[in-house]
């Protein structure tokens, strides 16, 4: 079987093909990982959809096979015909290392930001539940969380501006100067919306939350000393306020044309969100998507080239250890079976030796012991460097050479 991934990100799929593609509800979702494991071919398969990425990650027989498959269930669901002449593909060691990347945030718009781990922990969960996932992808996401837990260790790595939210505030700090006792605007009340609050809050702006639920929006309002507002009342609250950050889950633009009034002085929209929220063509308004905070990324990833290096390595030390794991799973029952062989004839020869007097009775303990070690010294090699290969000839040589494949060795 081979792990294989196909990837849609801020690297290779500009930001309207990615709102066709997205995957974020869970019923789009499902369908997506109906339509990928209908094929024989795929036994397991992920699927991760976030503002800057759409992933599947999955286990195949035949990866030709399965990324045409893939691509064809992804174009029948998104209606974007052409996603296989864009779409990035990985097999076995470079899929693992695509998806320890992503883990790690290395593959982020934003390197070192920390809500990939949640939200690749959330859909893989979703893809198990569901019975599209299993044992194997598992194991693999385990390296891959243990991976990120290294990476983030790293001195400087994740400090700074570490998620979009962090650094669409950043940018409207540059463009005002400061945000203390700016009247700002935070539309929606979900992960990435804290996120944006709570570095309004330590940035001293003003905060308005709304959300179609007035309970959230409250509870998020609380949080950060700032004050809610109905969802009816948004237009006129995009009035008063002159940075506006939307991050909802709507299918469809929440703030338009229709709902911004006028207003003295220019204002900033920062749409976070994947569909779009924010959908304006008239003067005196500057909107800012996910793509666009590139400029202020550029600058996050100089900062931390040396960390960023570092990481990598880390990355491809633990794809290593996790192969090498793997590997070892299918060695593994060669290696005792050898093992227990090898025991098997030094206790008859043992018994042999005793019988016709060449070992004395009271030292046969000891010379077992002995024997133990001699063969225990003897396999090591041989058991490391099949843990070392994961090919099914060496072990089908092993078995014949030392008679495995009989019932009684």
């Amino acid at each position: 079987m081979h792990f294989i991934n196909v990837s849609f990100t801020h690297k290779n799929t500009d930001i309207s093909t990615r709102e066709r593609l997205s995957f974020g509800d869970d019923g789009r979702k499902k369908e997506l990982l109906r339509l990928i494991t209908s094929s024989e071919n795929i036994a397991e398969a992920v699927v991760v959809s976030t503002c800057n990425r759409v992933e599947v990650f999955a286990l195949s027989e035949d990866d030709k096979r399965a990324f045409s498959h893939i691509f064809s269930a992804i174009a029948l669901l998104s209606g974007v015909s052409e996603v296989a002449h864009f779409g990035a593909t990985y097999t076995d060691k470079n899929a693992l290392f695509h998806l320890f990347c992503v883990a790690s945030s290395l593959d982020s718009l934003v390197v070192g930001e920390t809500q990939i781990a949640g939200q690749l922990k959330r859909d893989v969960k979703f893809a198990k539940t569901l019975g599209f996932s299993g044992e194997q992808t598992e194991h693999a996401v385990a390296f891959a969380f243990k991976c990120a837990s290294s990476v983030r260790a790293l001195s400087g790595f994740g400090k700074g501006g570490v998620s979009v939210a962090s650094v669409a505030v950043l940018k409207a700090k540059e463009i005002a100067g400061s945000l203390f006792g700016v009247k700002t605007l935070v539309v929606g009340a979900g992960e990435m919306s804290n996120l944006v609050a709570k570095h309004l809050k330590s940035a001293g702006a003003q905060i308005c939350v709304v959300n179609r639920s007035f309970e959230k929006a409250s509870v998020l309002a609380g949080e950060v000393g700032g004050r809610a507002a109905l969802w009816e009342e948004l237009s006129n609250e995009l009035t008063k306020a002159k940075f506006v950050f939307c991050a909802t889950s709507a299918e469809k633009p929440v703030v338009t044309d229709e709902n911004v009034g006028e207003s003295e002085g220019e204002r900033f929209f920062f749409d976070i969100a994947i569909p779009r929220d924010v959908a304006l063509s008239k003067s005196g308004v500057e909107v800012f998507a996910v793509d666009d905070l590139a400029c202020v990324v550029s600058e996050n990833l100089a900062l931390r080239e040396e960390q960023v290096s570092e990481a990598y390595e880390i990355v491809k030390r633990s794809v290593d250890e996790f192969v090498a794991w793997q590997n070892s799973l299918v060695s593994t029952p060669s290696i005792k079976r050898l093992r227990q062989k090898a025991r098997e004839v030094a206790l008859r020869e043992l018994e042999k030796a005793v019988k016709k007097g060449y070992i004395r009775h009271c030292d046969k303990d000891e010379a077992a012991r002995l024997l133990h070690q001699a063969f225990k010294a003897f396999l090591h090699t041989p058991s490391v460097r099949l843990k070392q290969r994961n090919d099914k000839e060496s072990l089908e040589a092993l078995a014949f050479l030392f008679g495995l494949d009989t019932e009684n060795g």
